[in-house]
Order: C-alpha cells, then sequence, then structure tokens
C-alpha cells in the first residue's frame, strides 16, 4: 500500500499493484530523460496547465515506478495495462509531481 506522506503513488500495471515514488534518484533520471524540452520547470508547468504529452506521463510513470523499487525500462510499458487507462496514467503522474514538489502539511493529491 503506497504511502501519500512518504511521496508514494500506487499504479496497477496488469492489475498489480506498484508503489511508485519520485525520489532524488528518480528525479534525476526523469530530469536527464526529458532534459531536451525545458527540465523538470517546464514539465510541471505543462501538468499545471494541462498541456503535457503522453511521452511525459510515461516518463514520470517510468521514474516514479524506478523510484519505488521497480527494475523494468519504458518499452516494458508499451505492453501493459496501466489501471484506468490513459486517463488514469495522467492523474497518477500529475500526483507524483505534486508529492515530489509540495511541502509537509501542503495539501496533497
Amino acid at each position: 500500500m503506497a504511502n501519500p506522506y512518504a511521496g508514494e503513488v500506487e499504479i496497477l500495471l496488469d492489475g498489480v499493484e506498484h508503489v511508485a515514488r519520485l525520489t532524488l534518484g528518480a528525479l534525476a533520471e526523469l530530469e536527464a530523460e526529458i532534459g531536451a524540452e525545458g527540465g523538470m520547470i517546464a514539465l510541471v508547468e505543462r501538468f499545471e496547465a494541462g498541456r503535457f504529452s503522453s511521452r511525459d506521463v510515461l516518463a514520470v510513470i517510468v521514474a516514479g515506478l524506478r523510484g519505488g523499487g521497480w527494475q523494468g525500462r519504458t518499452a516494458d510499458l508499451r505492453a501493459v495495462e496501466i489501471g484506468g487507462g490513459p486517463l488514469g496514467a495522467a492523474r497518477k503522474a500529475a500526483e507524483l509531481l505534486a508529492r515530489a514538489f509540495s511541502m509537509p502539511g501542503e495539501e496533497r493529491t
């Protein structure tokens, strides 16, 4: 079970629960993945404005899963059903970003 106060988000992959978390290492991996697109601030701004791409969603999900201990890669998710479908994945990615960048005591999504 995911602990939201530790920045964790539950993500279902083919019906199996996985804990995702954007650790510092996961954030560094994510930043390297999206670096050419303006970095982390631009990514967060795209999510806040609702202008994110499916590539953004997938990059955040993969980084979060890897931060939670998952050993897979982006290619491993191409044939996996993510709980809630594309919209559910976008919500989980937004939750991961919100939890990674909120201060203790702030409202969490």
